[in-house]
């Protein structure tokens, strides 16, 4: 059977807005993790250091900071509150240039920041395999993010 025209630009037109909303769901989870990943990856010449947590508040936790090398120990560096920061925990940070915010360093910190990315790829598949219909792509799609979620779970 023939589609006609109309029908033809109907389905060009629901895999355009289909891959737009795909694509809008990647750049802003990209968006949101680069933020804090920008300081983990991009770490060198950065502060290091570890923090140990001795007071958290609803949305920050707070304590003394031991930076690596020279310099001395620093009270009331900041990090935001999240199921792997506790009271009395030591982690291994980065300071944000400027600012006393820290976030964490190493492989868990790294899957830490990009966390919102694996949740915008979780999402991105549900559109890739349902409104694209590329049940592989999505398939694969759900599995990169799957596998980032996963693992931040893990190291964390």
């Amino acid at each position: 059977m023939k589609r006609n025209s109309s029908g033809r630009i109907l389905d060009h037109g629901r895999r355009v807005s289909m891959a737009a909303v795909a694509l809008l769901l990647l750049v802003a989870g990209f968006w949101s993790s680069w933020g804090t990943a920008q300081h983990v990856l991009l770490s060198k010449g950065r502060e290091h250091g570890r923090l140990t947590v001795a007071d958290c508040g609803e949305t920050v936790c707070t304590g003394l900071f031991d930076p690596e090398g020279p310099g001395g120990a620093r009270r009331g560096m900041a990090i935001e509150r999240s199921v792997a920061v506790s009271e009395g925990a030591r982690l291994d940070v980065v300071v944000k240039p400027g600012t006393d915010e820290v976030v964490r360093s190493g492989w868990p910190g790294a899957l830490h920041a990009w966390l919102p990315l694996g949740g915008a790829l979780l999402l991105a598949a549900c559109v890739v395999g349902g409104g694209l219909r590329m049940p592989r792509t999505a398939w694969g799609t759900a599995a990169a993010g799957g596998a980032l979620l996963v693992g931040a779970f893990f190291a964390l």
